[in-house]
């Protein structure tokens, strides 16, 4: 390989929890490089979510990020002039941050009032295995299991010397 691999980032841990997943959450939620509005609007619905549940909302959301974070998902590939669908699991990262942005894009559809009160909704439905991040899960869970048969197409040959 000529190219090396990048130095992965490291990310700093948030002010209120000390985690760095919820930085990664927040920088995956922000526009136009404004963190603060992020952060805030983070913390916002996290104290809606804690309003309504009565339970600690950092672990909540923990459990509702790790309700619709995907284990497999399908991939297209072209063999002999046809196109498959194959399962592929993910890695354990790209799992985490597949699983952020649904919960954000999901939050962002919900009709509602302002952005915390969406994502404080989407957290909670996504915490109790509801909501539409969970079941893009699902959907993406029940494709893969369907297109199992395809799985032999993923594995890559190795050249016999």
């Amino acid at each position: 390989m000529r190219k090396q691999k990048p130095k992965i980032r490291v990310i700093q841990p948030d002010p209120k929890f000390g985690d760095q997943l919820v930085t990664q959450f927040v920088n995956n939620m922000m526009f136009s490089g404004k963190k603060s509005l992020a952060f805030e609007v983070f913390y916002k619905s996290l104290e809606i979510v804690a309003e309504r549940t009565g339970d600690d909302p950092h672990e909540v959301w923990k459990k509702a990020l790790n309700n619709v974070t995907p284990q497999v998902e399908v991939r297209s590939r072209r063999v002999g002039g046809s196109t498959y669908q194959i399962p592929t699991e993910i890695p354990p990262k790209r799992r985490v941050s597949v699983g952020m942005k649904w919960l954000i894009r999901f939050a962002r559809a919900r009709s509602g009032k302002g952005m915390p009160q969406k994502l404080a909704a989407e957290i909670i439905a996504a915490s109790n295995n509801e909501g539409n991040a969970f079941k893009r899960k699902e959907d993406t869970h029940k494709m893969a299991e369907s297109n199992r048969a395809f799985a032999h197409f993923g594995r890559r040959r190795t050249k016999k010397k």
